[in-house]
């Protein structure tokens, strides 16, 4: 059986003792054959006065440990709202996009309609802390989530377990007659240059009740400037909407259109401002990650881009900017987490605001 490399990605990074409790998870996994990475784990150049210089330091030192990552290990725990670490998904995206295993752990697997404390109900229908009717409440993650990754209700000693047992499943496998590799996923299609640069409208909008004339117009906007703009609710070819009563069969459905987006654009165009708390929508964070890893050009957006320190409540300087939870809040002038910043450039303003600059950038 060839080693496996585990990355372990989680907002552990973020909390008190959080480099401790990272140690510990190396110590346990290494313990039963696994090599593995984790953030931050060569040197980092912090030497300059300019803090977005330290996060992008940190940015190219995962861009580093992706290369030899097969496996992916994730804390899925709710954080700053009811949804996952943003940059946790960034990087599921990531190791997603390069053919490695995906597997997530949490304490609390039941739809959000049932953990979610700021969903109510009224007149049958749930909505969320905005008013809005809640998306994918019939589930515990966002559909990126479901579809990618493998969810263990546990902790980072069950999915250990559970991946065990899945790599003797695979040896097994190869010992018995019909054996095949697993089919990958459809290739992005190729693509004739004297064609319009081709964007994917990866945001929250996608959620909408008036979802299809959201997208028209931004559709209308791109194709005025010389793009042909594709949205999370098309249906990517070959790909068809599943008539089903599974939700997760559902979930998966959605996720496979949209990774199909993803490899099939040129860019991906990101709506980030915060959804359910301070983060951006998870299924924005995974298209991200995974755009980035194919080498996709990022592009995105928030109403407001000012430093993260800023926006998110804290306690202070003096006590380490951390937030209520004793979780540090990022200090690199940035405006969201680096996986974010340091990929992408964030402009402030709306879309409208914004995509005529993607447009002279994607012409050139």
């Amino acid at each position: 059986m060839k080693k496996e490399w585990i990355y372990i990605a989680g907002p552990e990074c973020f909390y008190t003792g959080g480099t401790e409790m990272l140690a510990a998870m190396r110590k346990r996994a290494e313990s039963q054959g696994f090599g593995v990475t984790l953030p931050n784990d060569h040197p980092l150049d912090m030497s300059s006065s300019d803090l977005r210089k330290h996060a992008d330091s940190i940015f190219e030192d995962l861009k580093v440990d992706m290369l030899d990552t097969t496996v992916i290990i994730a804390d899925l725990e709710a954080y700053r709202g009811s949804e996952p670490d943003s940059g946790t998904v960034y990087e599921l995206g990531m190791a997603y996009a390069k053919g490695a295993k995906c597997y997530g752990y949490t304490r609390d697997k039941r739809p959000l309609a049932w953990k979610d404390q700021k969903y109510v109900l009224r007149d049958k229908i749930v909505y969320d802390e905005h008013g809005k009717e809640a998306p994918y409440k019939e589930l515990p993650f966002a559909p990126c989530i479901i579809g990618s990754t493998k969810i263990v209700e546990g902790d980072f000693d069950d999915c250990l377990q559970m991946l065990r047992q899945d790599l003797e499943e695979e040896e097994k496998a190869k010992g018995m007659r019909g054996y095949k590799e697993a089919v990958k996923e459809a290739p992005a299609k190729e693509k004739d240059h004297g064609e319009m640069p081709v964007v994917y409208l990866a945001g929250p909008e996608r959620y909408e009740k008036d979802a299809a004339e959201i997208y028209d117009r931004m559709k209308k906007l791109c194709a005025d400037l010389g793009l042909k703009a594709i949205a999370p609710i098309d249906w990517a070819e070959g790909i068809e909407p599943l008539e089903t009563d599974s939700s997760y069969a559902a979930a998966a459905n959605l996720f496979d259109n949209y990774q199909q987006h993803v490899r099939d654009c040129d860019a991906v165009i990101a709506n980030l401002n915060d959804y359910r708390g301070y983060e951006c929508s998870n299924d924005v964070g995974f298209e991200c990650g995974m755009g980035f890893q194919l080498g996709k050009k990022l592009y995105g957006y928030m109403d407001d881009a000012g430093f993260m320190k800023d926006r998110v409540p804290h306690l202070g300087e003096e006590e380490g900017f951390r937030d209520m939870t004793g979780a540090n809040v990022e200090n690199f002038d940035y405006p969201l987490n680096l996986m974010f910043s340091c990929s992408m450039d964030i402009h402030e303003g709306k879309f409208e605001d914004m995509i005529r600059k993607v447009a002279e950038d994607l012409k050139k």
